[in-house]
């Protein structure tokens, strides 16, 4: 048996559905279809693409993920016929929040659209943030001040890319960066402009095919010693990082002479 088979045998059954019943729906014998759902043939692509668009689930889910598992009526399912990310609440009905660890953070990119990755995850609820999806993701590096390393930035998914504000802060998975968190500025046919709030950083743009989920800043968790810049410190160490980056900049283009 596969996952595949389990979960069109599981579909069926939740419709009341006899194999022939099915099999006539998706324009095949039922002997045929019995193959598959006992496992013992691999349904070719045409056939995956009727039963994806009879259930009205993604190919995806189909074959990778246990549907058993996780209740079609208890999952936020995204755009394009992508993968489903599970929305899991608490006793009191709070939105239960997933907190990316640190250390996990370099595999977000492989197992943000397996339910069993996120399913493991620890959780924590504010009972505040409501009406969404949320997950906290590590802070790394001085680019998103006051956010430093052993903070947690939380957000909240973005189910369209044109939900996107300009001047609003976002995390940013990406295939090349990972994890990234800026502030979106400007948007065209191929890509987005993000910046960082440090100055010392540059604004960068990022194709839209490398995105991979965009979770707009709902909150922040900071470490217990976390203690907001001085204000004037923290422009006087702007300053410093102006002028490191114009003079890299000035050795990059004597390098280049």
């Amino acid at each position: 048996m596969s996952i595949f088979s389990d979960n069109i045998r599981f579909l069926r059954t939740q419709k009341n559905l006899s194999q022939q019943e099915l099999a006539d729906q998706i324009l095949m014998s039922r002997v045929r279809y019995s193959k598959y759902e006992d496992g013992r043939s691999e349904a070719p692509y045409e056939l995956l693409i009727r039963i994806s668009k009879y259930f009205n689930l993604s190919i995806d889910l189909l074959l990778t993920v246990d549907i058993r598992k996780y209740p079609l009526e208890d999952v936020l399912k995204l755009p394009d016929n992508r993968i489903v990310l599970p929305v899991v609440v608490d006793q009191l009905g709070n939105n239960s929040i997933e907190i990316v660890p640190q250390k996990a953070s370099m595999g977000y990119l492989s197992g943000y659209s397996d339910p069993e990755y996120i399913e493991s995850l620890q959780r924590i609820s504010l009972p505040f943030l409501t009406n969404g999806k949320y997950r906290a993701f590590p802070a790394q590096g001085d680019s998103m001040p006051p956010f430093k390393d052993g903070s947690y930035i939380i957000g909240k998914y973005v189910e369209n890319i044109d939900d996107l504000k300009a001047n609003k802060s976002y995390v940013f998975v990406t295939l090349n960066d990972g994890i990234s968190y800026k502030r979106f500025t400007s948007r065209n046919k191929k890509s987005i402009t993000v910046a960082a709030d440090n100055s010392f950083y540059k604004p960068y743009d990022i194709p839209l095919r490398e995105v991979v989920e965009i979770w707009q800043y709902a909150s922040g968790i900071f470490p217990e010693d976390f203690e907001p810049d001085n204000f004037e410190n923290y422009n006087f160490k702007h300053m410093f990082l102006e002028i490191r980056r114009d003079i890299q900049e000035l050795d990059q283009k004597l390098s280049k002479k």
